[in-house]
């Protein structure tokens, strides 16, 4: 099987045939050569559905849908792209910000994501995934991150780092939260998923969107970047 028949099939599998991948992110280079970011978050209950993107400049967040149906926003409100000079990151919560303060005042991602744990929702415990693409050195460095509860007892947090080599234009490396549905939901495990990043970003954000379960899919958000790091557009597709 060929490596963009391999890819296919986790797309499939992961995305495509998933009902509850959970929220996901993706980081790796369109066919054109641009790097880019996809970000998806999706929801079972009323106030996890109860969002949508909102663009501002060059950074994503979240937002409520209908103010008035708001309940918890802890979890559910926060900044998931944000940039610094020859800085992209995103993340499926407010850790977003933490790595961006770390990086821009000369700190680490790791020694930023050590400083933070899983999601406490029991008994979900939603994992944290987060990524980054550090330009500043010239050729970008690729990390991403994954904090979930621990093996032995979900007060902790188990932390995963992975550096891979970059991808080739057409590819990009994932994470989501969960790997599929079910009561609690069953966290993501193992190495960063390799993923198709077909077309243009236009495209892509129609491709994902499209994928992902229309029961719990909420929105898709797309972000291409220069070479040098800097954000070229930031498309979104909402469901409300």
């Amino acid at each position: 099987m060929s490596i963009t028949d391999r890819v296919t099939e986790t797309f499939t599998s992961h995305i495509q045939n998933n009902a509850y991948p959970g929220r996901g992110l993706v980081v790796g280079r369109l066919a054109g050569g641009d790097w880019v970011f996809v970000y998806w978050i999706m929801g079972r209950s009323e106030n996890s559905r109860n969002r949508r993107f909102v663009v501002d400049g060059a950074s994503l967040r979240t937002e409520p849908a209908d103010v008035s149906k708001l309940q918890d926003p802890s979890l559910i409100i926060y900044e998931a792209m944000l940039e610094a000079p020859g800085i992209q990151l995103v993340s499926n919560g407010d850790q977003t910000r933490t790595a961006l303060e770390a990086l821009a005042n000369g700190g680490t991602f790791e020694a930023a994501m050590l400083s933070r744990e899983r999601e406490p929702d029991a008994p979900n415990y939603t994992p944290r995934i987060t990524a980054v693409l550090d330009f500043r050195k010239g050729a970008p460095i690729l990390q991403l991150s994954l904090l979930k509860a621990g093996a032995f007892d979900p007060q902790d947090s188990d932390r995963y780092f992975f550096r891979p080599a970059l991808p080739p234009p057409g590819f990009g490396f994932g994470i989501t939260t969960y790997m599929g549905d079910g009561a609690p939901l069953p966290s993501f495990t193992g190495d960063p998923l390799v993923l198709p990043l077909p077309g243009n970003a236009a495209a892509l954000l129609d491709n994902y969107y499209t994928a992902l379960n229309p029961d719990n899919r909420i929105a898709v958000a797309v972000k291409r970047i220069d070479p040098q790091g800097r954000c070229l557009d930031l498309l979104v597709q909402n469901r409300f």
